[in-house]
């Protein structure tokens, strides 16, 4: 019969390794992201970094420039009018690509899946219209976010990959009822939205949508004010959608912060201010693109709420600190790069805050 002894180091033995099993073990990879000195530095696990994935390849050669423009050759042609009709064929050969399921009958596939094919002008099908809306979107990205997308840019392909639907995409959450069972006061319910913790769930609604507030909820003096002053369910949220950015580019706080103090713009990596574009590049993108498409989509394509399908972070990153490795995307695609002269006007981005040591205050009090 084993000893009491043996018995305790076998238990103890059992413990620690469901203790363990909970860590991550095996060789880490770390890579300094921020200014030396700052410890802003990125330890990562390689067996659990995403494949960034394949970009394929443009439909065919570019065609040159020149010829009659597709408002000339085709018919109710409302956005890329001004492309050659070479280009435009190019164009819309590649988004084809990028957004048509390969599994669908013959009569959804392809072209037909925007098109009437009897009559490609007909804008009866509500894809063409949404997909014409979406090249305007893509065109405002590339043109007056290049402070986030940089040279780099974005296609359909960023977020769709292949799919009618972006994977990583949100929708508004069924408002709270009041209770502390079952909705639980709009928190405390398992979502993968805010990691299936404790937090609130309209973290997307509350900071990427239009003119939503910035993700800070710090105080500016040591005794806050009343205009100064947060609630708990604030910085809860702000949490949240900082577990969301983490999460979706696959990357820890110190990636854009200094542990030592998370609020001071100079004492951040040039990642935070990357982040404070691309935070108002998804509010923009939602609030005039997406979201006023309400009443065009079918009720299938809707959320329970009777909204789009909208972006976040996730929707371009899915988990890459560089949509698609840093792919370049949009530099196939001209047509795709500047706003069109009949495309609606867009909003202007904001001024970003600066990051060094002459970060000024207004706009670090405006950061995230």
């Amino acid at each position: 019969m084993p000893s009491l002894s043996k018995l305790t180091a076998a238990a103890v033995l059992v413990v620690s390794s469901l203790a363990l099993g909970a860590c991550e073990l095996g060789p880490k990879q770390s890579q300094q992201t921020g200014y030396r000195g700052t410890g802003i530095v990125q330890i990562v696990d390689p067996g659990n970094v995403v494949a960034p994935g394949e970009v394929p390849p443009p439909p065919y050669e570019l065609p040159a420039p020149g010829g009659q423009t597709a408002g000339q050759v085709y018919q109710n042609v409302k956005v890329l009018a001004n492309v050659s009709q070479e280009e435009f064929d190019y164009t819309m050969a590649a988004i084809t690509q990028w957004i048509v399921p390969a599994n669908l009958p013959a009569e959804e596939a392809g072209c037909n899946y925007c098109h009437n094919a009897e009559n490609l002008a007909d804008d009866s099908k509500y894809t063409k219209v949404v997909a014409r809306r979406m090249i305007q979107m893509t065109q405002n990205i590339n043109q007056n976010y290049s402070d986030h997308v940089k040279q780099t840019g974005v296609t359909c392909y960023t977020c769709h990959r292949g799919n009618a639907v972006p994977e990583y995409v949100w929708t508004d959450p069924k408002p709270s009822d009041g209770r502390l069972m079952g909705n639980k006061r709009g928190q405390n319910t398992p979502s993968n939205a805010v990691a299936y913790a404790s937090l609130p769930l309209d973290t997307y609604a509350k900071y990427m949508r239009g003119n939503s507030g910035p993700a800070r909820v710090i105080s500016k003096t040591i005794h806050p004010t009343t205009a100064n002053r947060q609630s708990v369910k604030d910085a809860e949220g702000n949490y949240a959608i900082m577990m969301h950015l983490s999460q979706s580019l696959g990357v820890n706080c110190t990636y854009c912060h200094n542990s030592r103090s998370f609020a001071r713009w100079e004492q951040s990596s040039p990642q935070r201010a990357l982040a404070w574009y691309g935070l108002q590049m998804v509010k923009n993108t939602n609030e005039e693109y997406i979201h006023p498409l309400a009443n065009v989509f079918p009720a299938n394509r809707l959320g329970p709420q009777g909204d789009p399908y909208k972006t976040n972070c996730a929707t371009c990153h899915q988990m890459q600190r560089k949509p698609l490795g840093g792919a370049q995307m949009a530099k196939d695609y001209p047509a795709l790069r500047t706003v069109s002269a009949a495309a609606a006007t867009a909003a202007v981005p904001a001024a970003a805050p600066a990051t060094g040591a002459a970060a000024p205050a207004a706009a670090a009090a405006a950061g995230n």
